[in-house]
């Protein structure tokens, strides 16, 4: 009679952050992001006052670098589930791209636009444009570029 496998309990913390709940998600792509904005300033950071390379350079090689981080981290850790994605990898990719750079777009815009007409200060406009931009990406990201494939049921 051969050996039956052991199943061993998952903690319910470790089950709870692997799942697709809502929360679940919303709490990995913090964390995703926390950890992607340590990536870029410390890459650019250090690139620029270690290494020696101009600023702007180190700038965009860190933007470069915590952009495959964080596509990395989104497809593989925030959105991660048992069915298969929808589009494939290069769709995922072009959409992603597509969304930071009107992320991009839209951050710029906003920041050189609105302060003046609005009579505040800069960083009040980014920062509000960041939680904007951040709540639309969670979206997009959820249902536009890792979701699943829809169930036939």
């Amino acid at each position: 009679m051969p050996a039956r496998a052991r199943k061993t309990a998952e903690p319910a913390a470790l089950r709870w952050a692997r799942g697709s709940a809502l929360t679940a998600q919303g709490v990995r792509f913090g964390m995703a992001g926390g950890a992607v904005a340590l990536v870029y300033l410390g890459a650019t950071t250090i690139l620029a006052d270690v290494v020696g390379l101009p600023f702007q350079v180190a700038l965009a090689i860190g933007f470069c670098l915590a952009l495959v981080v964080h596509f990395t981290l989104q497809r593989l850790f925030v959105w991660n589930r048992d069915e298969e994605f929808a589009l494939t990898l290069h769709h995922q990719v072009g959409r992603y791209l597509l969304l930071a750079g009107l992320q991009y777009a839209v951050t710029a815009c906003s920041t050189s636009l609105l302060p003046s007409a609005l009579g505040v200060p800069t960083e009040i406009v980014y920062l509000v444009t960041v939680a904007v931009v951040v709540s639309v990406n969670f979206l997009v990201f959820r249902h536009r570029i890792f979701h699943a494939e829809p169930t036939d049921s």
